[in-house]
């Protein structure tokens, strides 16, 4: 296909989906190994020209459409403490924020703190946004709080708001705060001032104002004025944040005081700006409890397909496996880990094996692009990814510089949703074993299969006579069984299958036995 009309079909679609057509394009590149060297070469031209479309084709936009162009800015509100939840609703917004190409990001903060692990997840999504990135706070900006603030660019606060108290704690199992013992605390002080340290750094804060929050041994000092004593956390309200010290009135931490974030928008040059706020899902707790029971997720999604396959009609075994697999992709949505759309690629490869199964049996590809689509989606429903931000480095140019300046880039933590797929197929090879074992032999199973033929559906029961009166009987084939296919016994069209044997399409067989509903042939 021409690279202009893959870009043309290519630059409209949402970044879950540019991900899938780029592996899908990235396969369909030498799929037998038969192409020369030079066509591997085109294929990887192509893919790592897709990888950098997304910035391209946003720049074109913006340039034909003065809609697109208006500025965009985006509240993110932080709210409670710093926990999974929080963590989710930062991660969503900067997405968002991201797709969008908004020019900056304001952090709505109002917390007590919370978790440095979380905050350190924190810090690397804030800097992956290559907008402008403000903190306002609204209030109250303590321990973790203060971290993530430091971690933007600019500090604001409103009027009455505190900033500070940063010194770590430890949790105890009653869920109360308590003193570390000494030499964890100087190891912890360490560990979270170095971090800090580099926050600080990049954003041009006083490393030293961002230590005194931390560290109680130390002294904070300005213009002979003693700031903070040693023995003591600094913590600022907003007008001594504010305050400048030195030659240059340099701030000590925040740029300024302002009344709301409206007020913000309007001073920092955007007062005909789109406004976007982020708003909590109110799902984002069952999120963090959905992410650790994802292996449990998929084992049961995975057994109740396994028994729907292998029982008549469709029934409670197969809506409990869909709903455990949607759960599964609901909290990566919630999580804002990927977009709502690979569950679309989810249901096409459910729907691809279906055909594979009771429409076109035997023809293989359908059935293993169903099984392909599955797979990925599962993978990348639950995989961090960032939009129009590549996989890999862009190519340099003989100059040396990227392509598209200020492009960075960010390869996917694939190990959480493997870890989670490898557990419940691990699980899954005994509860398919045993399920094998007594599915055929279960009278709670053929009641089940009794109610289901009120609406029309054959029973287990039926289907079970309906079996045992073929045993011996020899039919036609009417499909090549690669194993499986169709077969004509008399006037009844069966679905057949082999011992593994590839039989050729009107071929006489033998029914021998039965594998569920699909009956054993072997030729005559």
């Amino acid at each position: 296909m021409p690279f202009y009309l893959l870009t043309a079909i290519f630059e409209h679609m949402k970044t879950g989906w540019k991900i899938f057509a780029t592996l899908l394009v990235s396969i369909s590149f030498n799929p037998l190994g038969q192409a020369q060297e030079s066509d591997n070469e085109n294929g990887i031209k192509t893919v790592e020209k897709l990888q950098t479309l997304s910035a391209q084709e946003n720049v074109n936009e913006k340039t034909l459409n003065p809609e697109i162009s208006k500025k965009k800015v985006y509240v993110i509100p932080v709210r409670n403490d710093i926990m999974p939840p929080i963590l989710y609703i930062i991660r969503r917004g900067i997405k968002e924020a991201m797709e969008a190409e908004a020019d900056c990001v304001i952090i709505d903060m109002d917390t007590n703190g919370g978790r440095v692990d979380i905050t350190e997840e924190i810090f690397d999504i804030i800097n992956k946004f290559k907008g402008k990135t403000i903190t306002y706070v609204n209030k109250d900006a303590y321990s973790a709080g203060a971290f993530i603030a430091v971690s933007t660019e600019q500090i604001y606060m409103a009027p009455e708001s505190v900033i500070g108290a940063a010194a770590p704690i430890m949790m105890s199992p009653t869920g109360g705060a308590s003193q570390l013992p000494s030499t964890m605390e100087a190891k912890m002080n360490s560990a979270i001032r170095a971090k800090i340290r580099t926050q600080a750094e990049k954003n041009g804060y006083a490393v030293d104002v961002i230590e005194a929050m931390v560290d109680k041994s130390k002294t904070l000092e300005r213009e002979g004025k003693i700031i903070c004593s040693e023995g003591e956390i600094l913590t600022l309200t907003n007008v001594e944040a504010e305050t400048k010290y030195g030659d240059n009135s340099t701030p000590l931490l925040s740029s300024g005081t302002v009344e709301s974030i409206d007020a913000l928008i309007k001073l920092l040059g955007y007062p005909d700006g789109q406004r976007v706020d982020i708003k909590p899902l109110g799902a984002e707790e069952l999120g963090s409890w959905i992410a650790t029971i994802s292996p449990l997720l998929l084992l049961i999604g995975i057994a109740g397909l396994y028994i729907e396959f292998k029982t008549p009609g469709f029934g409670v075994f197969g809506a409990i496996g869909i709903v455990a697999l949607v759960i599964y992709f609901f909290g990566g949505y919630v999580s804002g880990l990927a977009g709502i759309e690979w569950v679309g690629i989810f249901l096409l490869g459910i729907i691809l094996v279906a055909i594979e199964i009771f429409v076109i049996p035997g023809t293989l590809i359908v059935g293993v692009c169903g099984v392909a689509c599955i797979f990925i989606s599962m993978i990348m429903g639950m995989t961090d990814l960032y939009p129009n931000l590549p996989w890999f480095a862009p190519a340099t140019t003989e100059e040396g510089a990227p392509p598209i300046e200020g492009i960075d880039f960010a390869m996917p933590d694939f190990s959480k949703p493997l870890r989670d797929i490898s557990i419940a197929i691990l699980l899954s090879i005994p509860v398919i074993f045993g399920l094998a074992k007594w599915l055929p032999n279960s009278k709670y199973l053929a009641q089940l299969g009794s109610v289901s033929s009120v609406s029309g559906v054959e029973s287990i029961a039926a289907m079970a006579a309906r079996i045992e009166s073929k045993q011996n009987q020899i039919g036609t084939t009417t499909t090549p069984l690669n194993p499986g296919g169709k077969a004509l016994f008399g006037d009844d069209l069966c679905s057949v299958i082999t011992q593994g044997e590839m039989i050729e399409s009107g071929t006489s067989v033998k029914v021998i036995g039965n594998s569920g509903s699909d009956l054993v042939v072997v030729a005559t």
